[in-house]
């Protein structure tokens, strides 16, 4: 069984066509027309390899191939071997994103049931390739929406009423764009769950290593901070009697970088949004509303991150008289995927002749929900420069192959070939 890495190639480029920014990024946010437009290609790919495809409530798809111990339905008939091995990901972008987040799990698992159906290979289970509505968050928090109501973490009802950073409301533009499903939510636990990703950093390529066998997934905290001061003149109100939003804001994120620093290991810190109102050069702001997005392996120090930034932000508040409002926008707990997950993706890449090491993701995946139902791993090929988010986000071709056919070989060792 043997990846084209052409086809693969040929995919990634189609469907980086659909929301490209002009500079060699894509825009699709999630359940926008750009969203709508992706779906409507891939669905089209899926359909056109037989697969069977079901679409849920929350807009997720799973395409299915049928194994030859079940009828191919994820969580169809045929007992314990008709759970599916599922490998996929997202096709939703953030504003300025790359063409290979997300896509290339999603794509490569497509590439995958091609060759096995070149190779006229036969797995025991079937095989599932799916992409999961809104992983980015970036639309309608939090990340990981899609895959998080499909295991169960969070109710339909909540997640189709969330509301936009655009003002539009989740279930409102699922039926908008046509991808509002019937499948039911949660859905059906998979047999395993393997996710093949760009790294979105520079460890692999600074080591000089071509796989990654993901260990887990680090613990993730949004909030978004509202301080609320007093409006007033910049030329005529003294340094002594300003309540100033945007003074505690920039205390804020000096604090940010501060703690992450002073923490050190695997915690970062980001502000990564600032909106000021009335954003106006001669008027002291009346408000301030920023996002803190902290991360980290261990559980007992994130918590305490969160701690400090709460006690700190407390008192610069009450220093300058202003009130702060806080709003919780994601909350995640850092997850260990599967030992033996992680043992066959390490040891499939040996036996290909790839150098491989173990590593976390400091990014949030489609995996980390997923590993609440089954066995669950990721497969990390380099980031160039280890940029993502950004137009300039590439992974050579060589390594797009080697992720590829590490994943397919994953998922036919743990679908097991009918005899």
């Amino acid at each position: 069984m043997k990846i084209q890495p052409d086809r693969l190639l040929a995919d990634i480029e189609a469907l980086a066509a659909i929301g490209d920014t002009g500079d060699g990024g894509n825009c699709r946010l999630a359940l926008t027309d750009e969203d709508a437009g992706g779906r409507e290609l891939v669905v089209g790919w899926m359909r056109a390899l037989g697969l069977d495809v079901r679409v849920d409530r929350i807009g997720n798809v799973v395409a299915t191939r049928a194994g030859a111990g079940g009828d191919g339905r994820v969580g169809g008939d045929g007992g314990d071997a008709a759970a599916p091995v599922m490998t996929g990901s997202h096709i939703d972008t953030v504003g300025t994103g790359g063409r290979y987040d997300g896509t290339l799990g999603v794509l490569a698992g497509l590439e995958v049931v091609r060759a096995l159906d070149d190779a006229g290979i036969r797995t025991r289970r079937p095989v599932s390739v799916a992409f999961f509505t809104d992983e980015e968050g970036s639309r309608f928090p939090p990340d990981m929406l899609g895959s998080l109501v499909y295991a169960g973490g969070m109710p339909l009802e909540d997640a189709l009423d969330i509301v936009a950073i655009d003002g539009a409301v989740l279930g409102d533009e699922l039926e908008r764009i046509g991808w509002a499903g019937d499948a039911a939510v949660p859905g059906p636990p998979p047999h395993a769950y393997v996710e093949l990703h760009i790294e979105q950093g520079p460890v692999l390529e600074e080591a000089g290593v071509t796989i990654g066998a993901v260990t887990g997934v680090q613990g993730i905290s949004w909030q978004e901070l509202t301080v609320t001061g007093q409006p007033n003149h910049a030329g005529t109100t003294p340094m002594r009697l300003r309540r100033d939003p945007t003074y505690v804001a920039a205390e804020t994120i000096g604090f940010v970088r501060r703690l992450a620093t002073e923490l050190g290991g695997h915690q970062v810190g980001t502000v990564g949004r600032l909106d000021l109102h009335p954003d106006l050069v001669n008027v002291v702001a009346a408000r301030a509303t920023l996002t803190v997005d902290l991360r980290n392996t261990d559980e007992a120090v994130l918590a305490d991150a969160e701690r400090r930034l709460r006690d700190h932000v407390g008192a610069q508040a009450s220093a300058e008289g202003c009130d702060v409002a806080w709003r919780r926008l994601a909350r995640f707990e850092p997850v260990a995927f599967d030992p033996a997950v992680i043992d066959l993706v390490e040891a499939t890449a040996e036996r290909l002749g790839h150098s491989v090491m173990r590593l976390p993701s400091g990014a949030g995946h489609d995996a980390q929900m997923i590993a609440r139902m089954c066995p669950t791993g990721m497969v990390f090929v380099p980031s160039r420069g280890g940029v993502s988010h950004n137009p300039a986000e590439f992974t050579e071709p060589e390594h797009l192959e080697a992720g590829a056919q590490v994943l397919a070989e994953v998922m036919v060792e743990l679908a097991e070939v009918a005899e």
